[in-house]
């Protein structure tokens, strides 16, 4: 199976149409966050949304941890999918469901050590679909994504095994890495923002040889 791609950390129409064009079935439009790329304004992200292919998922990533917060987030921006890069402090995913039926649910599991495992078996039951990165949200200043960094795969492995819903895989991801990770974790779908960029900015060179060694390493 060759996995979904997902472009992440989209800053403008110009980018999203480029991430499609070059094959990607998603795209990530990031919110406000306390660390890391790719944040635009929440009116960008609304205008972006209303205009790319339906068949496109657009992902709004928040940081919003609260129910009610993460509902107006999302009626601010009008994406078909929210991408949770935090754990849920107030509320429940069953209370997001009935406020935004028919919106995808994707939870965020930065994957640290053995109990990422725990808690991503936890959370898959509520859930859409899983996306397994490498930031750290137990630091002073949460890292929520867009760290540029892989994270052990295995436990990756073990997540994807164990879960009965979609996984994205996410962290370090570039095209001369992208066949080693497929192979090790055989996602759903790939995910990155830093590894098609040059200088902040994406790079149609490198977003090209992504796709193409996805593409070569389904399985």
């Amino acid at each position: 199976m060759i996995p979904k791609i997902k472009i992440c950390c989209i800053g403008s129409l110009s980018e999203a149409f480029t991430a499609i064009e070059a094959g990607a079935s998603a795209i990530g439009l990031v919110g406000p966050m306390p660390s890391g790329p790719g944040v635009i304004d929440d009116k960008l992200i609304f205008e972006i949304a209303r205009v790319v292919p339906s068949t496109i998922d657009t992902f709004l990533l928040t940081s919003e941890t609260s129910v009610s917060h993460i509902i107006n987030h999302h009626r601010r921006t009008q994406t078909n999918t929210i991408q949770l890069v935090d754990s849920l402090t107030q509320g429940s995913y069953l209370d997001l469901r009935k406020a935004l039926p028919g919106i995808k649910l994707v939870q965020v599991i930065h994957v640290l050590n053995e109990s990422s495992v725990a808690e991503a078996l936890q959370v898959s039951r509520q859930v859409d679909a899983l996306l397994l990165d490498s930031g750290n949200p137990n630091l002073e200043v949460k890292e929520l994504g867009g760290t540029g960094r892989a994270h052990d795969w295995k436990l990756s492995r073990i997540i994807r095994e164990q879960v009965s819903i979609p996984v994205y895989l996410a962290g370090g991801l570039n095209f001369s890495n992208v066949r080693q990770a497929v192979a090790e974790v055989q996602p759903y779908g790939i995910d990155l923002c830093s590894g098609v960029r040059t200088n902040g900015k994406l790079d149609s060179k490198k977003l090209e040889l992504f796709v193409r060694a996805v593409r070569e390493s389904g399985v």
